[in-house]
């Protein structure tokens, strides 16, 4: 939507405004008093036209153009700038820019509620879309970054325990996810978002410490998974390197004996006390 606007080198312009007057005074100079007269009240009037022309586009800036109400273009290029006269001009900035949302309260895809926020790198690309495609381009990505935020709280759970599954706190999945959702809806507004991640992620406060006891039920599940397997490989090492060495010939008995107290000793959390056995295990 956005379109180059007609624009000229505002110092040309006015170099050759100055020559013109000093051409309309010398011709009325040469003519007469009333020449003279005319072509000062000409000059002013050419003058005053010109002058409503003048611009300056700052570095990274936009100007969005209207004559009469209707746009013409936009300027982009930095300096002294002259465009066509009488007509009103809007500054927009095309600099990176960023906020942080609220910490909003939802709830997961668990159903649990979580506190969550985010922070929204952004600039604008269309000078024409921001200024009028929608009213305030500054609160309408304000606005749809909280319902992608929002959305995205609730499409994923806060942890997850399934691989197959995005939680929350896989941040690059994340980030990725809610950068092209903002990107599509901010998109009307002329609005590319360069980076969206969370900054805050936390349960609520009403569930924090329950949320807690299950995480550390969970981290001791798992690791006294990963003992037990390893424990179990181990054993079955010692078995098999006893059998290939004959070191000493175990029956069934014997060998469940030995199983036992190997993963008494590989998965107990304490340090165990040795006990010696002096007599037979049949006796």
């Amino acid at each position: 939507m956005e379109r180059r606007a007609f624009h000229l080198n505002g110092f040309a312009v006015l170099a050759g405004l100055v020559l013109l007057g000093a051409v309309l005074a010398a011709v009325g100079l040469s003519a007469g008093p009333d020449v003279l007269v005319a072509a000062a009240i000409a000059w002013g009037v050419i003058a005053l036209v010109v002058a409503s022309g003048f611009t300056v586009v700052n570095p990274n800036d936009g100007m969005v153009v209207q004559f009469l109400g209707r746009y013409i273009g936009s300027l982009r290029d930095a300096g002294f700038q002259w465009t066509a006269p009488f007509t009103s001009r809007r500054r927009i900035t095309l600099r990176v820019r960023n906020f942080e949302t609220a910490k909003l309260k939802v709830n997961d895809a668990d159903g649990n509620p979580v506190e969550i926020a985010a922070v929204v790198v952004y600039k604008v690309t269309d000078t024409a879309k921001a200024a009028f495609s929608v009213d305030d381009y500054e609160q309408y990505v304000a606005i749809q970054s909280e319902a992608a935020v929002r959305h995205l709280a609730t499409s994923h759970p806060y942890d997850s325990h399934d691989d197959s599954r995005t939680s929350l706190r896989d941040g690059t999945e994340v980030a990725a996810e809610l950068t092209t959702e903002l990107s599509e809806r901010t998109h009307l507004a002329g609005v590319e978002v360069l980076e969206a991640r969370i900054t805050h992620l936390a349960y609520a406060p009403e569930i924090a410490q329950a949320m807690l006891v299950r995480q550390q039920a969970a981290q001791v599940v798992a690791a006294r998974t990963q003992i037990v397997a390893g424990a179990v490989g181990m054993v079955q090492l010692a078995l098999n390197r006893l059998a290939e060495e004959d070191v000493v010939e175990l029956d069934e008995e014997r060998r469940a004996q030995m199983v036992s107290n190997l993963l008494v000793v590989l998965c107990g959390d304490r340090a165990t006390q040795p006990v010696v056995n002096t007599g037979s295990l049949y006796g």
